[in-house]
Protein backbone atom coordinates (compact mmCIF):
# COMPACT_ATOMS: atom_id res chain seq x y z
CA UNK A 1 0.00 0.00 0.00
CA UNK A 2 1.63 3.46 -1.52
CA UNK A 3 1.94 5.98 1.76
CA UNK A 4 1.39 9.05 -0.80
CA UNK A 5 -1.16 10.14 -3.01
CA UNK A 6 -0.79 9.77 -7.35
CA UNK A 7 -0.52 12.41 -9.30
CA UNK A 8 2.05 14.04 -6.85
CA UNK A 9 5.45 12.54 -8.25
CA UNK A 10 8.52 14.61 -10.00
CA UNK A 11 7.29 13.42 -13.38
CA UNK A 12 3.66 14.50 -12.91
CA UNK A 13 4.64 18.09 -12.94
CA UNK A 14 4.33 20.03 -16.39
CA UNK A 15 6.60 23.71 -16.01
CA UNK A 16 3.52 26.12 -16.36
CA UNK A 17 0.82 24.59 -14.76
CA UNK A 18 -1.22 26.04 -12.39
CA UNK A 19 -3.31 24.30 -9.49
CA UNK A 20 -5.59 25.73 -7.26
CA UNK A 21 -5.74 23.29 -3.86
CA UNK A 22 -9.00 22.33 -2.88
CA UNK A 23 -8.81 23.44 0.56
CA UNK A 24 -8.94 26.67 2.50
CA UNK A 25 -8.18 28.12 5.94
CA UNK A 26 -9.88 30.69 8.04
CA UNK A 27 -7.64 32.94 10.04
CA UNK A 28 -9.05 32.76 13.34
CA UNK A 29 -7.85 35.04 16.57
CA UNK A 30 -6.15 32.05 17.64
CA UNK A 31 -4.05 31.82 14.74
CA UNK A 32 -3.22 35.29 14.17
CA UNK A 33 -2.83 36.30 17.80
CA UNK A 34 -2.11 33.14 19.76
CA UNK A 35 0.71 32.42 17.40
CA UNK A 36 2.35 35.53 17.21
CA UNK A 37 2.44 35.70 21.14
CA UNK A 38 3.49 31.90 21.16
CA UNK A 39 6.50 33.02 18.81
CA UNK A 40 7.14 36.57 21.23
CA UNK A 41 6.19 38.48 18.31
CA UNK A 42 5.01 40.95 20.57
CA UNK A 43 3.76 43.84 17.83
CA UNK A 44 0.72 45.59 19.30
CA UNK A 45 -0.53 45.19 15.32
CA UNK A 46 -0.99 41.20 15.78
CA UNK A 47 -2.70 41.57 18.68
CA UNK A 48 -4.35 44.74 20.20
CA UNK A 49 -7.54 45.65 18.31
CA UNK A 50 -7.78 48.75 20.52
CA UNK A 51 -4.28 50.05 19.10
CA UNK A 52 -5.20 49.47 15.14
CA UNK A 53 -9.11 50.37 15.17
CA UNK A 54 -7.93 53.51 13.43
CA UNK A 55 -6.02 52.03 10.95
CA UNK A 56 -6.95 51.70 7.37
CA UNK A 57 -7.70 47.51 7.81
CA UNK A 58 -9.52 48.81 11.46
CA UNK A 59 -8.21 45.78 13.45
CA UNK A 60 -4.94 44.01 14.19
CA UNK A 61 -3.28 42.16 10.99
CA UNK A 62 -2.02 38.33 10.96
CA UNK A 63 1.68 38.14 10.91
CA UNK A 64 3.83 37.63 7.88
CA UNK A 65 5.06 33.98 8.67
CA UNK A 66 1.76 32.85 9.84
CA UNK A 67 0.05 33.62 6.41
CA UNK A 68 2.84 32.00 4.56
CA UNK A 69 3.02 28.99 6.80
CA UNK A 70 -0.37 28.73 6.10
CA UNK A 71 -0.43 28.92 2.30
CA UNK A 72 2.31 26.43 2.05
CA UNK A 73 0.06 23.91 4.29
CA UNK A 74 -2.57 24.29 2.11
CA UNK A 75 -0.11 23.69 -1.18
CA UNK A 76 1.77 20.76 0.99
CA UNK A 77 -0.89 17.79 -0.27
CA UNK A 78 -0.17 18.44 -4.11
CA UNK A 79 3.50 19.64 -3.84
CA UNK A 80 4.93 17.93 -1.10
CA UNK A 81 3.39 14.68 -0.27
CA UNK A 82 6.25 12.41 -1.97
CA UNK A 83 9.20 15.31 -1.37
CA UNK A 84 12.48 13.75 -0.53
CA UNK A 85 13.47 17.43 0.78
CA UNK A 86 12.43 20.82 1.33
CA UNK A 87 15.08 22.93 -0.53
CA UNK A 88 14.16 26.27 -0.20
CA UNK A 89 11.65 29.22 0.20
CA UNK A 90 12.62 32.44 -1.37
CA UNK A 91 11.13 35.86 -3.31
CA UNK A 92 8.45 35.83 -0.70
CA UNK A 93 6.30 38.90 -1.05
CA UNK A 94 3.50 40.04 1.47
CA UNK A 95 0.85 41.82 -0.72
CA UNK A 96 -1.97 42.36 1.14
CA UNK A 97 -2.88 42.35 5.15
CA UNK A 98 -4.46 39.22 6.11
CA UNK A 99 -6.91 39.66 9.22
CA UNK A 100 -8.50 37.43 11.62
CA UNK A 101 -11.79 36.10 9.57
CA UNK A 102 -9.59 36.23 6.05
CA UNK A 103 -10.22 32.72 4.50
CA UNK A 104 -6.61 31.87 2.57
CA UNK A 105 -6.92 29.54 -0.41
CA UNK A 106 -3.18 28.57 -2.21
CA UNK A 107 -2.01 28.16 -5.71
CA UNK A 108 1.07 27.02 -7.36
CA UNK A 109 2.67 27.23 -10.61
CA UNK A 110 5.13 25.38 -11.26
CA UNK A 111 7.73 27.53 -12.66
CA UNK A 112 11.17 25.06 -13.32
CA UNK A 113 12.00 21.44 -13.37
CA UNK A 114 15.39 19.27 -12.88
CA UNK A 115 15.85 15.68 -13.15
CA UNK A 116 18.11 13.90 -10.00
CA UNK A 117 18.84 11.53 -8.32
CA UNK A 118 15.13 9.48 -7.29
CA UNK A 119 13.67 12.05 -9.07
CA UNK A 120 14.07 15.78 -9.43
CA UNK A 121 14.22 19.19 -7.54
CA UNK A 122 10.73 21.33 -8.58
CA UNK A 123 10.42 24.84 -8.25
CA UNK A 124 7.07 25.98 -7.63
CA UNK A 125 5.25 29.67 -7.23
CA UNK A 126 2.84 29.30 -4.29
CA UNK A 127 0.07 32.20 -4.57
CA UNK A 128 -1.78 33.21 -0.98
CA UNK A 129 -6.04 34.39 -1.93
CA UNK A 130 -8.30 35.58 0.36
CA UNK A 131 -12.01 35.16 -0.21
CA UNK A 132 -11.77 38.56 -1.96
CA UNK A 133 -9.44 36.86 -4.61
CA UNK A 134 -6.51 39.64 -3.32
CA UNK A 135 -3.46 37.82 -4.04
CA UNK A 136 -2.21 38.15 -0.55
CA UNK A 137 1.52 36.46 -0.98
CA UNK A 138 3.55 35.03 -2.81
CA UNK A 139 7.16 32.96 -3.23
CA UNK A 140 9.05 30.40 -4.62
CA UNK A 141 9.80 27.33 -2.96
CA UNK A 142 12.27 24.24 -4.18
CA UNK A 143 11.78 20.65 -2.98
CA UNK A 144 13.34 17.80 -4.29
CA UNK A 145 10.63 14.82 -5.30
CA UNK A 146 10.46 11.34 -5.48
CA UNK A 147 10.10 10.17 -8.93
CA UNK A 148 7.19 7.10 -9.21
CA UNK A 149 8.64 3.94 -7.64
CA UNK A 150 10.96 5.77 -5.66
CA UNK A 151 8.63 6.78 -2.58
CA UNK A 152 8.24 4.94 0.65
CA UNK A 153 6.15 2.37 0.71
CA UNK A 154 4.51 0.24 2.88
CA UNK A 155 3.72 -3.87 2.44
Amino acid sequence: MSLTGPGTFFEDFVVGDLVRHSRGKTISPFDGAGLAQLVVNTSDGHFNDHSTADTELGQSIVFGALALATVIGLAMQDTGENAVAELGLTKVRLLVPVAHGDTLYAYSRVVEKAPGAEGGVVTFEHFGVNQREEIVLTCQRRVHIHSKGTSVSET
